[in-house]
């Protein structure tokens, strides 16, 4: 919750940005992943295709939350008339989406890890 609290801090929309853009390039990679090469055989190349599309959904309504709390953001900063409350919502929507997509990105990493660790 400390990343959510600090949103105001100076340096917090340069973390805010810059974790962002750790999104957007782990989605283009997870992207490249999914897209097999004109080469091989589309048979097999993705076992679990269900899990693959479900992540890669996940991160593009991560993406799309912090890309319109972004717009909102903005027009407010240029004086467009748009109501300070839902800048704000939607930079929280965007903020916790991001905190619960960190969550499950450890919960995977931690999962790998012990599978790594198991003997065969």
């Amino acid at each position: 919750m400390s990343g959510i609290s600090s949103i105001g801090a100076g340096g917090g929309i340069q973390q805010i940005m810059a974790m962002r853009q750790q999104i957007i390039d782990r989605s283009n990679l997870l992207q490249q992943i999914r897209t097999p090469d004109p080469g091989t055989s589309a048979e097999g190349s993705t076992p679990a295709g269900g899990f693959t599309d479900a992540l890669k959904s996940a991160l593009e309504t991560v993406n799309a939350s912090q890309t319109k709390a972004e717009g909102l953001s903005q027009a407010y900063e240029k004086g467009e008339t748009v109501d300070v409350a839902k800048v704000m919502l939607a930079r929280q929507e965007a903020g916790v989406a991001f905190e619960a997509t960190l969550q499950v990105r450890n919960k995977l990493l931690t999962a790998y890890q012990d599978i790594m660790r198991m003997g065969v």
